[in-house]
Protein backbone atom coordinates (compact mmCIF):
# COMPACT_ATOMS: atom_id res chain seq x y z
CA UNK A 1 0.00 0.00 0.00
CA UNK A 2 1.21 3.06 -1.12
CA UNK A 3 0.42 6.85 1.16
CA UNK A 4 0.81 9.94 -0.73
CA UNK A 5 1.94 12.98 2.45
CA UNK A 6 3.09 16.30 1.60
CA UNK A 7 5.99 17.38 3.75
CA UNK A 8 7.83 20.59 4.01
CA UNK A 9 11.03 19.39 5.06
CA UNK A 10 12.43 16.48 3.49
CA UNK A 11 13.74 14.93 6.26
CA UNK A 12 11.66 11.31 7.07
CA UNK A 13 11.36 8.16 7.98
CA UNK A 14 9.08 5.30 8.98
CA UNK A 15 9.20 4.02 12.65
CA UNK A 16 6.77 1.39 14.97
CA UNK A 17 5.69 2.58 18.51
CA UNK A 18 6.77 0.66 21.18
CA UNK A 19 6.15 2.05 24.32
CA UNK A 20 5.91 5.06 26.82
CA UNK A 21 8.24 5.39 29.35
CA UNK A 22 10.30 8.23 30.69
CA UNK A 23 14.20 10.09 30.82
CA UNK A 24 15.74 12.41 33.55
CA UNK A 25 17.25 15.65 32.01
CA UNK A 26 20.20 16.90 33.50
CA UNK A 27 18.30 18.88 36.25
CA UNK A 28 16.83 15.69 37.82
CA UNK A 29 13.31 16.41 35.99
CA UNK A 30 11.51 13.60 34.73
CA UNK A 31 10.85 13.79 30.80
CA UNK A 32 7.33 11.61 29.56
CA UNK A 33 8.80 10.01 26.25
CA UNK A 34 7.54 7.51 23.44
CA UNK A 35 10.06 4.77 22.16
CA UNK A 36 10.07 4.52 18.62
CA UNK A 37 12.30 1.64 16.40
CA UNK A 38 12.39 3.90 13.66
CA UNK A 39 14.08 2.11 10.46
CA UNK A 40 16.22 1.66 9.01
CA UNK A 41 14.01 2.28 5.31
CA UNK A 42 15.37 1.46 1.79
CA UNK A 43 14.48 3.89 -0.70
CA UNK A 44 12.57 1.71 -3.67
CA UNK A 45 11.81 3.77 -6.49
CA UNK A 46 12.21 7.69 -7.60
CA UNK A 47 9.22 9.36 -9.30
CA UNK A 48 10.23 11.83 -11.36
CA UNK A 49 7.72 14.63 -13.26
CA UNK A 50 8.52 13.55 -16.53
CA UNK A 51 7.45 10.22 -16.46
CA UNK A 52 4.88 10.07 -13.14
CA UNK A 53 3.87 13.77 -13.39
CA UNK A 54 5.07 14.82 -9.91
CA UNK A 55 8.57 13.92 -7.94
CA UNK A 56 8.42 11.81 -4.87
CA UNK A 57 10.87 9.28 -2.89
CA UNK A 58 9.43 5.70 -2.14
CA UNK A 59 10.88 3.87 1.37
CA UNK A 60 9.94 0.49 2.15
CA UNK A 61 9.97 -0.49 6.18
CA UNK A 62 10.40 -4.57 6.55
CA UNK A 63 8.26 -5.42 9.56
CA UNK A 64 8.92 -8.82 10.52
CA UNK A 65 7.29 -11.04 7.46
CA UNK A 66 5.85 -7.91 6.24
CA UNK A 67 6.84 -4.48 3.65
CA UNK A 68 5.60 -1.51 3.82
CA UNK A 69 5.98 1.28 1.35
CA UNK A 70 5.13 4.49 1.58
CA UNK A 71 5.86 7.91 -0.39
CA UNK A 72 6.93 11.27 0.86
CA UNK A 73 6.67 14.10 -1.61
CA UNK A 74 7.10 18.14 -1.31
CA UNK A 75 8.05 21.38 -2.60
CA UNK A 76 11.01 21.04 -0.92
CA UNK A 77 12.19 17.51 -1.91
CA UNK A 78 14.79 17.17 -4.28
CA UNK A 79 15.27 13.57 -6.06
CA UNK A 80 18.76 14.49 -6.58
CA UNK A 81 19.36 13.50 -3.02
CA UNK A 82 18.01 9.74 -3.24
CA UNK A 83 18.62 6.86 -4.98
CA UNK A 84 16.96 3.32 -4.86
CA UNK A 85 18.68 1.20 -2.63
CA UNK A 86 19.76 4.21 -0.11
CA UNK A 87 19.14 3.68 3.01
CA UNK A 88 17.76 5.85 5.63
CA UNK A 89 18.38 5.77 9.39
CA UNK A 90 17.82 7.78 12.30
CA UNK A 91 20.62 9.75 11.67
CA UNK A 92 18.90 11.75 9.33
CA UNK A 93 17.93 13.40 12.76
CA UNK A 94 19.56 14.95 15.64
CA UNK A 95 18.43 14.88 19.28
CA UNK A 96 16.73 18.92 19.55
CA UNK A 97 14.84 18.48 16.41
CA UNK A 98 11.31 19.55 16.06
CA UNK A 99 9.12 16.65 14.26
CA UNK A 100 5.69 15.63 13.45
CA UNK A 101 4.31 12.22 13.95
CA UNK A 102 1.45 11.00 11.91
CA UNK A 103 -0.33 7.28 12.27
CA UNK A 104 -3.53 5.36 13.16
CA UNK A 105 -5.22 6.24 16.52
CA UNK A 106 -6.36 3.51 19.00
CA UNK A 107 -9.29 2.43 18.47
CA UNK A 108 -12.15 2.35 21.08
CA UNK A 109 -15.35 0.86 19.13
CA UNK A 110 -18.46 2.64 19.62
CA UNK A 111 -18.77 5.63 22.34
CA UNK A 112 -21.73 7.75 23.61
CA UNK A 113 -21.59 11.79 23.61
CA UNK A 114 -20.32 12.28 26.95
CA UNK A 115 -16.95 10.36 26.57
CA UNK A 116 -16.63 10.93 22.28
CA UNK A 117 -16.88 14.55 22.93
CA UNK A 118 -16.14 15.49 26.08
CA UNK A 119 -20.33 16.51 26.62
CA UNK A 120 -20.72 17.46 30.39
CA UNK A 121 -24.45 14.94 30.29
CA UNK A 122 -27.09 15.91 32.40
CA UNK A 123 -27.59 16.64 36.04
CA UNK A 124 -28.00 14.49 38.61
CA UNK A 125 -31.33 15.89 39.94
CA UNK A 126 -34.96 14.30 40.65
CA UNK A 127 -36.02 13.42 37.14
CA UNK A 128 -32.81 12.37 35.60
CA UNK A 129 -32.87 8.17 36.29
CA UNK A 130 -30.91 6.33 33.56
CA UNK A 131 -30.57 10.40 31.40
CA UNK A 132 -27.33 11.35 33.08
CA UNK A 133 -25.33 10.10 29.85
CA UNK A 134 -27.73 10.66 27.04
CA UNK A 135 -27.24 13.07 24.69
CA UNK A 136 -30.40 15.00 25.04
CA UNK A 137 -32.11 16.93 22.23
CA UNK A 138 -30.44 16.42 18.56
CA UNK A 139 -33.30 18.01 16.48
CA UNK A 140 -34.90 21.27 15.59
CA UNK A 141 -37.93 22.61 14.74
CA UNK A 142 -36.70 23.78 11.43
CA UNK A 143 -35.62 21.86 9.38
CA UNK A 144 -37.29 19.29 11.16
CA UNK A 145 -34.00 16.99 11.13
CA UNK A 146 -30.84 16.19 12.59
CA UNK A 147 -28.26 18.53 10.65
CA UNK A 148 -25.44 17.19 9.02
CA UNK A 149 -22.53 17.18 11.15
CA UNK A 150 -24.06 17.22 14.27
CA UNK A 151 -21.92 15.42 17.49
CA UNK A 152 -23.10 12.37 18.21
CA UNK A 153 -22.27 8.81 19.51
CA UNK A 154 -20.61 6.74 16.76
CA UNK A 155 -17.38 4.94 16.48
CA UNK A 156 -14.53 6.27 18.29
CA UNK A 157 -10.53 6.34 17.39
CA UNK A 158 -9.02 4.31 14.46
CA UNK A 159 -8.27 7.59 12.66
CA UNK A 160 -5.21 8.76 10.83
CA UNK A 161 -3.91 11.34 13.78
CA UNK A 162 -0.98 13.89 13.36
CA UNK A 163 0.79 15.86 15.80
CA UNK A 164 2.86 18.21 15.40
CA UNK A 165 5.64 19.71 17.53
CA UNK A 166 6.87 17.21 18.97
CA UNK A 167 10.65 17.00 20.36
CA UNK A 168 13.25 14.22 19.73
CA UNK A 169 14.86 13.97 22.96
CA UNK A 170 17.48 11.10 22.59
CA UNK A 171 18.55 8.65 19.76
CA UNK A 172 19.97 5.52 20.03
CA UNK A 173 21.80 4.78 16.54
CA UNK A 174 22.67 1.00 17.24
CA UNK A 175 19.39 0.10 18.03
CA UNK A 176 17.42 2.65 15.34
CA UNK A 177 15.34 3.73 18.76
CA UNK A 178 14.03 7.91 18.76
CA UNK A 179 13.02 8.89 21.94
CA UNK A 180 10.49 11.67 21.45
CA UNK A 181 9.39 13.69 23.97
CA UNK A 182 4.98 13.01 24.89
CA UNK A 183 2.27 11.01 23.55
CA UNK A 184 1.90 9.59 19.76
CA UNK A 185 -0.85 8.26 18.11
CA UNK A 186 -2.00 4.46 17.97
CA UNK A 187 -0.67 1.72 20.19
CA UNK A 188 2.58 -0.55 20.30
CA UNK A 189 3.07 -1.63 16.89
CA UNK A 190 1.40 1.13 15.06
CA UNK A 191 3.17 2.26 11.85
CA UNK A 192 4.30 5.73 12.63
CA UNK A 193 5.65 8.54 9.78
CA UNK A 194 8.00 10.62 11.34
CA UNK A 195 8.97 13.71 9.56
CA UNK A 196 11.20 16.85 10.20
CA UNK A 197 9.69 20.75 10.70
Amino acid sequence: MVINYLVSKMKFILGLKMKMSQIFDEEGRVIPVTLVRAGPCKVTQIKKKEKDGYEAVQVELISGKSKILKEFRGKDLNIKNYQPKQEIDVSVFKEGDKILVSGISKGKGFAGAVKRWGFAGKNTSHGTKHEVRTLGSVGAMTPSRVIKGKKMPGRMGGKRITVKGLKIVKIDKEKNILAIKGAVPGKPGTLLEIKGL
